[in-house]
């Protein structure tokens, strides 16, 4: 077996190895046709059918329910903050954002660039920085609002929703990149969710889209075709050249965790990750610190600092000469960050703890 490091990385992520193994076979043969996946056809039969055991795995896994389709799109999440607005933003209306971070930053002023779009809460402290979510009565949703679009999950500041406000007729839209997946969900509270697959659901270049059919319906048709909804579903995300080994991988990622026991298996390794790295920084009070509220407390990444720079500087050392990869934190916060995705084992989340505990003793 080929040697393998604990990869912390924010995404592109860790993918699990069994995944990763169904692919390295697959690269050259793929089903005995003497053509490797990554040179099929988007419109063969021997594509085709991974598309749809794709599609098939993420209904089971999430259960989603009648009324939803799933499309591949293209663009990341960065894409989608343009054509969400781009597709519901209809002229006369107004978007509310929920800001918690630099992707709710992002989305609100690509909608500003479309039409109306209004901030209905925003958790930036003085500093700018965001260290929790609001409580759902903060969010201050207008009731013709034409969608509400909230971040379910900051990768830079470690912070995420554990709930959901109740919109009413208003469509929630849901930016899920970083923890779709992680725990079983009611999908039919929301009405429009959208991944980039390279964090939980496997490689960059294809976004999923779960979105409620009737809101394909009621967008807008003024629009670039290609960039409209219904062109999506309609043509069975494949209007053009599909990304396939993206979706291939994803489909490989899906079937892994469907193996392993669902999303209630997932939960319950994201918890105790979690756990294992938030104990040790509750440990050494005087040498680590979560700058995030409890509540608000991430399970798919923690953020923490230790009490300089420098020593920052030799963890990261430390931590990579023990083949823990990844865990500096982003440019624009500092500190460190350790990203405990589906993919990442329990066993890596006890190797990063015990060397935190070693560590607060050495230098504390």
């Amino acid at each position: 077996m080929a040697h393998r490091v604990f990869n912390f990385a924010p995404g592109p992520a860790t993918l699990p190895v069994p995944a990763l193994k169904r692919a390295q076979g697959d690269l050259l043969d793929y089903q005995g046709t003497g053509i490797g996946i990554l040179e099929h056809s988007h419109r063969k039969p021997s594509y085709m059918a991974v598309h749809a055991e794709t599609k098939k795995l993420l209904r089971d896994l999430l259960e989603i329910p009648d009324g939803y389709s799933t499309l591949f799109m293209q663009g990341g999440a960065r894409g989608q903050f343009a054509i969400v607005p781009m597709n519901l933003l209809h002229p006369g209306t107004t978007a509310d954002y929920v800001v918690t971070g630099t992707w709710g930053e992002k989305a609100v002023a690509e909608a500003k660039l479309v039409g109306e779009a209004r901030e209905a809460a925003n958790t930036a402290g003085d500093d700018g920085k965001h260290t929790r979510v609001p409580a759902l009565d903060e969010i201050a949703m207008a009731k013709d609002a034409a969608y509400l679009h909230l971040t379910t999950n900051n990768t830079i500041y470690g912070t995420q929703f554990f709930d959901f406000p109740d919109t009413g007729d208003v469509p929630l839209i849901l930016d899920m990149s970083s923890d779709i997946c992680w725990q079983p969900m009611d999908v039919s509270k929301a009405d429009l969710i959208y991944a980039g697959a390279q964090k939980n659901l496997g490689i960059p270049g294809v976004t999923l889209v779960i979105i409620k059919d009737e809101l394909i319906e009621k967008g807008r048709r003024d629009i670039p075709s290609i960039f409209q909804y219904r062109t999506i579903e309609k043509a069975d995300s494949l209007q053009n050249t599909a990304p396939t080994f993206a979706i291939y991988m994803m489909r490989n990622v899906l079937a892994w965790m469907a193996d392993q026991g669902g999303l209630e298996e997932m939960e319950r390794r994201n918890r105790k990750k979690a756990g294992l790295i938030y104990d040790a920084i509750s440990a050494a009070p005087d040498f680590y610190r979560c700058p995030v509220e409890e509540a608000s407390r991430s399970v798919m990444n923690v953020v923490f600092r230790l009490p300089t720079e420098e020593l920052e500087g030799v963890f990261v050392e430390e931590a990579a000469a023990a083949e823990l990869m990844g865990i500096k934190g982003h440019r624009s916060v500092g500190g460190m960050r350790v990203s405990l995705y589906n993919s990442m084992s329990i066993e890596g989340a006890e190797k990063l703890a015990e060397l935190m505990g070693a560590f607060a003793k050495a230098n504390g």
